[in-house]
């Protein structure tokens, strides 16, 4: 069962207060990943200590950094089951894991923090490994 959307608000509002899109459908997913288009970057919210101490601070703390994506969302896990049902089927082949970051580059994911990379770090390990995926992926030109 959901937790309250009253407690749940402020961990969704951390986010939206950056620029993520909340995808609370299916359909909003579906909509979101249909722009194929350029950089993305997807994060799978949860309520978990990890989520609110590493996940949340490292992604805002990375938005500062010079590169970062074009598009901004995320999906809320144990609060929004359709909606992450969804964006999970997108990248099937990687196991279920929440807290998460998925960084798409013109649909195709190419790089993944899973919770394992987050939970056990600082804030400001995931900001640099986020920030160093942006300058890999994002800034560096694609090779031809």
């Amino acid at each position: 069962m959901p937790y309250s959307e009253l407690m749940v608000a402020p961990m969704r509002a951390e986010l939206a207060s950056v620029g993520f899109e909340e995808l609370r459908t299916a359909e909003d997913v579906d909509a979101f990943m249909s722009q194929k288009e350029g950089t993305a970057l997807l994060i799978l919210n949860s309520v978990c200590g990890c989520a609110a101490g590493q996940a949340r601070p490292g992604v805002r703390k990375a938005l500062e950094h010079s590169v970062r994506p074009d598009r901004l969302a995320t999906v809320f896990a144990g609060q929004d089951v359709e909606a992450v049902a969804r964006a999970r089927g997108y990248f099937a082949d990687i196991p279920p894991s929440s807290p998460s970051m998925v960084l798409l580059k013109d649909g195709e994911v190419i790089y993944f923090v899973p919770r394992h990379r987050i939970e056990s770090r600082s804030a400001d390990d995931v900001a640099a490994d986020l920030t160093a995926a942006f300058d890999r992926y994002i800034a560096a030109p694609t090779p031809a």
